[in-house]
């Protein structure tokens, strides 16, 4: 049943005050149209409970601006959401054209650290994010008295010569619904093994991200990384407010599951709205992402804080290919990548959401 305006409802119980879904929520396809961003294909979903997001067709299908009744849950940098005719592939270049966003997809390929691969310069993170979708579905419909809002698309890294690799990825939530999921389908439909390395981006920031903001996860181990210079380890469980001149650091965990086989990653600002209270937890899986970097960049003006599965070190490609660390791809094989954002819009709700990460 659908959870709207504080009761549940059958189909046919809205269907007697709404003929047309549209005017309670669903999903539109739209288009940038100014800036970096002219040309900027969208799905925008509406699921009527507050949540609100766009996924930008033209990006990987990324997961760009994404607001719980009116406040934002997700990092917007400076950027915006760029045209992909815009990416510069070399070296950190690939910053000039992150917009942050709730999610954004790094591979297929190669992900991490720029470097050298056997002759061939690589940037960071790959070409995904850049990557324009093709035959995109964006729909809605009954499931029963479940109303389901989605859209589908693929994107190929391909290349003459070379890597032949599909990625289908099925965004959706529900009519009512507070939580938005994502499944990748990764296929190599080349002829030989190809490099297959994944980063998932999920960034948020302010009002989410604010003074006192506390991080909770399933960890079991936790360990400070700091290649940036960033000096001694802050605190990774309690964000501070902004912090002049702070250099990024990150944190690498080590997760339990639940029975579900999901490890969860949780924020939750108590002091928002004067104590009413804003959350969010991420799920994702690790026997499909090995590990997990908690990455913080508190400085002023560069607020940002990101929970990034991964499935091999990010030192680079030929890092790990050296290190004998680098994953492939087989002809014919096929990855799925699944993840779960969930919006918790009390201090109920966040208290809730904790002990469930307590009771694992």
């Amino acid at each position: 049943m659908v959870q709207l305006f504080g009761r549940s409802w059958t189909r046919q119980e809205l269907a007697r005050y709404a003929g047309n879904v549209d005017q309670l929520g669903g999903v539109t396809l739209g288009m940038i149209d100014d800036g970096k961003g002219r040309g900027v294909r969208t799905a925008h979903f509406e699921t009527g409970s507050g949540l609100s997001f766009t996924v930008l067709l033209d990006r990987g299908m990324d997961i760009g601006q994404t607001r719980f009744q009116g406040a934002s849950l997700a990092w917007e940098s400076t950027v915006g959401p760029a045209h992909p005719a815009y990416w510069e592939k070399d070296g950190l270049s690939w910053h000039r054209t992150w917009g942050g966003g709730l999610m954004n997809g790094c591979g297929t390929t190669y992900a991490g650290a720029p470097c050298v691969d056997q002759g061939e310069e690589l940037g960071i993170h790959g070409r995904l994010s850049h990557l324009p979708a093709s035959n995109v579905w964006a729909d809605a419909g009954w499931r029963g008295d479940e109303y389901e809002m989605w859209v589908l698309g693929k994107m190929r890294e391909t290349t003459v010569k070379g890597e032949n690799i599909l990625v289908q990825r099925r965004v959706w939530t529900h009519l009512g619904s507070s939580r938005l999921f994502i499944r990748d389908t990764i296929t190599n439909e080349g002829f030989e093994p190809a490099p297959h390395m994944m980063v998932y981006h999920n960034n948020f920031g302010f009002p989410l991200v604010a003074e006192g903001t506390t991080f909770k996860a399933t960890s079991r181990k936790v360990t400070p990384f700091t290649p940036f210079g960033g000096g001694e380890p802050i605190d990774n469980t309690r964000y501070p407010a902004p912090i002049d001149d702070f250099v990024e650091q990150a944190f690498m965990h080590e997760m339990a599951t639940g029975e579900d086989g999901y490890a969860t990653m949780m924020l939750a600002n108590r002091e928002f709205a004067g104590g009413r209270g804003l959350g969010l937890y991420y799920k994702y899986r690790p026997d499909e992402l090995s590990g997990v970097a908690q990455w913080v960049l508190v400085r002023a003006g560069t607020y940002v804080t990101a929970f990034e599965p991964f499935n091999c070190p990010m030192v680079g490609r030929a890092k790990n290919r050296e290190q004998g660390t680098l994953p492939f791809i087989q002809p014919g094989e096929k990855r799925q990548y699944h993840f779960e954002f969930g919006v918790l819009g009390s201090i109920a709700e966040i208290e809730a959401q904790e002990a469930k990460i307590d009771a694992i």
